[in-house]
């Protein structure tokens, strides 16, 4: 989200002041994969849907190239489909009726193609067969959500805001000094909101949405009446309260199966403060909890992981970030930190189009709202979502600048790795931990490479072999690359 500017630049911390962050030279390294020790079995890669989903919701191109690891063509040039396969989709607040003679309240400076329209426009009548609900509404991201479902991806429904008359200014940007804004009388009426549409999506989309969040960044104070975009801060006594409201209405409409996700906190130590502040019962209505990276490189990415899954048995993912970096290192760096301490089992990219062509990896004009040219961001991305596959097991290599990821059923590893540095580094991936390591033909290991300063923007090479148990990889300055094991057993 736009906002995000500023707070990245005032967290940007490292976390153990490691090279990777700090962008200093490499030596030549060699990086052991312990099988022995795994982080859960990956559930997939993701983009939030809104705001750019509203803008091309109706467009196949961008369909193929974000939800399959087709070939597709954009503008000319053939690129590598992302494989996304997780579509968050944002229920809107606004609408621009009115109701006994109240109407919603826009903020001045929210562009109208941030303002996503909600069904449930009449506080009059909760039926949602009734005409107080409106079915047709937010029909351009809509589209996109049958577009990635139909394209294999799962889905998770969340709010930005509760509809603008649950607020207490009629607001679905904030409140006036950014305090709590959803009214204490329609806590429920939230959920119901949430609840309904899911069932709706069910039976007249074929949209099965996995998760439900009700909240975005809640305890956060920056949305205000004045703001850019949705948003509704609610502290942690009020998400406590809208929980259990929460798992009742779902329940009520027979979604038993239907997980709750929560609280998409902005950075990892809010999280964990929000997380530690709900009681063992509050815990309890919450499945997976969902952390943005906002953070960057600072933040205990580590004793959230803790907390959440070692001790509370939850689901963890990292359901939103993103940075002004369009080279794409940024994220990789702070990706492959996510992969050393966080350890989620799901990564969800805020906008995968955005108008600021640095936060994007395919950049769009915001006054005429057309599409623009691919960022080298976009490139990175690739090495990461199109090799590290759902159903893949996460192993421990011990660094935070490469990951790996093994397809037990298809006996192939997976690793990509980054040198952040401004110098060129060999990289020496020792895989005696494995029973059986044969690569390809003569033990041929792949490779794609991206340079992110300029050069190879995901090229494949076939040129790269085994020497028995242990593949050499060279590295240029500010690369990432993505290196394939073949015939690996455990």
């Amino acid at each position: 989200m736009i906002r995000r500017r500023t707070l990245l630049a005032a967290t940007g911390g490292a976390l153990f002041g490691t090279a990777l962050a700090t962008g200093t030279a490499h030596a030549d390294a060699t990086i052991a994969v312990n099988p022995s020790t795994t982080y859960g079995t990956w559930e997939g890669w993701g983009t939030s849907l809104a705001w750019w989903a509203n803008v091309f919701g109706t467009r196949n191109d961008f369909a193929d190239i974000f939800f399959t690891t087709n070939s597709v063509t954009y503008n000319g040039t053939t690129l590598p489909g992302l494989g996304l396969n997780i579509a968050r989709y944002n229920l809107g607040g606004c609408s621009t009726n009115t109701v006994n003679g109240e109407s919603m309240v826009a903020s001045p400076n929210i562009p109208a193609y941030k303002q996503i329209e909600g069904y449930w426009q009449d506080w009059n009548n909760e039926d949602p067969t009734s005409s107080a609900w409106k079915w047709t509404a937010d029909a351009t991201q809509r589209a996109m959500l049958l577009k990635a479902v139909a394209r294999g991806a799962t889905t998770e429904l969340f709010a930005n805001s509760p509809m603008w008359w649950m607020c207490l200014n009629h607001n679905p940007s904030g409140a006036t000094g950014g305090g709590n804004n959803l009214q204490s009388w329609n806590y429920r009426q939230h959920a119901s909101h949430l609840a309904a549409v899911a069932l709706y999506a069910k039976n007249n989309w074929g949209v099965n949405f996995a998760t439900v969040d009700p909240f975005n960044e809640p305890s956060s104070s920056w949305w205000t009446a004045t703001g850019t975009q949705e948003g509704c801060h609610m502290d942690a006594t009020v998400q406590s309260a809208v929980l259990p409201y929460l798992r009742s209405e779902l329940d009520q409409r027979g979604l038993t199966s239907t997980r709750i996700s929560a609280s998409d906190e902005t950075s990892y130590d809010l999280a964990r403060t929000t997380w530690n502040s709900f009681s063992s019962t509050t815990k309890g209505y919450v499945n997976q909890v969902n952390v943005h990276g906002y953070q960057g490189s600072g933040g205990r990415r580590d004793l959230l992981y803790t907390d959440v899954v070692t001790t509370s048995g939850k689901r963890l993912w990292n359901s939103e970030t993103g940075d002004n970096d369009g080279t794409g290192m940024t994220m990789a760096g702070n990706l492959l930190y996510d992969f050393r301490w966080l350890h989620p089992t799901a990564w969800v990219y805020w906008q995968v189009m955005d108008p600021t062509a640095a936060w994007a990896m395919i950049a769009y004009d915001a006054s005429t709202l057309q599409a623009g040219a691919v960022q080298t961001k976009y490139y990175v991305m690739a090495q990461f979502s199109r090799h590290i596959r759902p159903g893949m097991t996460i192993l421990d290599t011990g660094v935070s600048y490469a990951v790996a990821a093994l397809d037990r059923t298809a006996k192939r590893l997976v690793i990509v790795a980054a040198n952040t540095s401004s110098s060129a580094q060999t990289l020496t991936f020792d895989l005696s931990g494995f029973t059986t390591v044969t690569g390809g033909t003569n033990g041929l290991a792949p490779r794609w490479n991206t340079v992110t300063t300029g050069g190879d923007q995901y090229k494949s090479y076939s040129d790269t072999f085994l020497s028995g148990k242990t593949v050499s990889v060279p590295f240029a300055a500010k690369s990432v690359q993505t290196i394939q094991v073949d015939g690996v057993t455990v």
